[in-house]
């Protein structure tokens, strides 16, 4: 075989579906992972498992690997974010060229990527921080591609991005540019914020409709609104996922109720807290796995509250799904809000018409929701600039109100839907009791405070400790 037109990193479940995906495609590949240990015949069992593709070459000495690669060289690595990925860079660059090409395809933090990329361009090395979102199914069939980096450095592998992408309903590549050194995994890493929110909705509506329906019904129920504008991926699973069985046993119900995380949710909070934009549903979202993990805490204080009851009354379907469509608006408009501020603060200018287009498919946040939203971004940014979206808001505020009270009456916590809520209703409110925190700072701290109908911009001090009315 002549030289591969492309390189893999690391053969773990997505670089093994990403190379296969790749092949398949038509282009020759070469794959390297390190062989220590346990990971010792990683590579010889890969290329054992799948002989029918001869465009794979597999290797184990990196320098190798290295050379195998046509020039510039275009190599994916596929490994876990974090110090890692600064060892393997250090180790490759030994071995490239100026003008080879580094994809790092792992959920790595963005502001490492923009340090990497900026540490790389002075050997004149391409480097793309690339947000890659489908699973282990959507990277063998087709993934949601988010890459970033140099304009320059894109167009040398964008042809093979776009290939192996999944397609939208125009059989467009779910691939494509978003902006300078760490915008595709900042990108990626807001997917994952909205991703753990809509999660966590369907949870949260699953615990309240279990209290009077069996998973059968609950699965038909989600199905039936799959088939509705509340069509999404994870709806569609959440469906399955109810009604499979094993030894006559609904798996569902064997499955211990301690969620697990890999961080990129609380990065999205932390940066949210960090410039000031409220994500109040993907925070709530992560708050919610944590509280998950207080397993046995949660059982013995369960019992100090039995107080189960005997006749739950859950509102009629209607109402929760225009609760749940609700929930969702909010949930993406806060993504796309944190989205739009941080792209200003790094002179980004994302498409945010386009970033959603290439969620419309591929990756695990797709859904109807998302194509109608990329609809809306071409022509405002800004989604409660649309009459759809805030009159659909309007009238389902009494349907999420009526949700929330049924959750207290039977005491199901619903974290998202009453962040959605009480956001909702905080931006829809002329004047928050804020007033009297500024109040409260300049008491104790002489922060001062601006007055009411005053445009000069001006900040007063009162001396609070004085009689009242001096």
């Amino acid at each position: 075989m002549n030289k591969s037109e492309f390189g893999v990193i690391g053969l773990g479940v997505m670089g093994k579906s990403l190379s296969l995906n790749i092949a398949e495609s038509g282009f020759n590949l070469s794959v390297y992972n390190r062989s220590d240990g346990a990971e010792a015949n990683i590579v010889s069992d890969f290329i054992a498992e799948n002989s029918g593709f001869k465009n794979i070459l597999g290797f184990k000495d990196i320098q190798e690997f290295v050379n195998s690669i046509e020039k510039p060289r275009k190599i994916l690595m596929m490994i876990k974010a974090g110090t890692v990925v600064d060892a393997v860079i250090n180790q490759l660059t030994q071995f490239l060229d100026p003008d080879d090409v580094l994809v790092d395809g792992g959920n790595s933090y963005f502001l490492d990527t923009k340090r990497r990329y900026e540490s790389l361009k002075t050997k004149r090395i391409h480097f793309i921080g690339c947000g890659i979102s489908g699973g282990e199914e959507g990277a063998r069939k087709g993934p949601s591609l988010m890459p970033g980096g140099n304009i320059n450095s894109y167009k040398l592998v964008g042809s093979i991005l776009e290939k192996i992408s999944a397609k939208d309903v125009n059989n467009n590549p779910c691939c494509a540019y978003i902006a300078n050194d760490g915008a595709g995994h900042f990108v990626k890493m807001i997917h994952n914020g909205i991703e753990y929110a809509e999660m966590q909705l369907l949870a949260e509506l699953y615990a309240l409709l279990s209290l009077t329906m069996p998973n059968e019904a609950i699965s038909e129920l989600f199905s039936k609104w799959n088939n509705t504008d509340l069509s999404s991926y994870l709806l569609e699973i959440s469906a399955k996922i109810l009604t499979k069985k094993k030894n006559g046993i609904y798996i569902i119900d064997t499955i211990l109720d301690k969620a697990g995380n890999k961080g990129t949710g609380s990065w999205s909070s932390k940066l949210a807290l960090e410039i000031g934009v409220p994500t109040t549903m993907m925070t709530s979202a992560v708050f919610a796995r944590y509280l998950s993990s207080f397993k046995t805490k949660r059982e013995h204080l369960s019992k100090l509250v039995a107080t189960k009851n005997s006749n739950p009354n859950i509102p009629n379907i209607q109402i929760l799904e225009d609760a749940y469509r609700f929930a969702r608006i909010i949930n993406h408009y806060q993504g796309f809000e944190i989205i739009i501020e941080t792209s200003k603060e790094n002179n980004w200018d994302i498409n945010l018409s386009e970033l959603a287009r290439i969620w419309t498919n591929g990756c695990i946040i797709r859904s109807e929701l998302m194509r109608n939203i990329s609809e809306l971004f071409k022509s405002k940014n800004d989604l409660f600039d649309h009459n759809y979206i805030v009159n659909t808001l309007k009238t389902s505020e009494f349907s999420i109100s009526e949700l929330i009270k049924s959750a207290i009456t039977n005491r199901v916590p619903l974290d998202t839907y009453w962040s959605a809520y009480n956001y909702w209703i905080s931006m829809t409110s002329k004047r928050l009791p804020a007033n009297l925190i500024q109040a409260q700072r300049d008491f104790f701290g002489a922060h001062t405070y601006q007055k009411l109908n005053d445009a000069s911009g001006k900040f007063y001090h009162t001396n609070w400790a004085k009689s009242k009315n001096s």
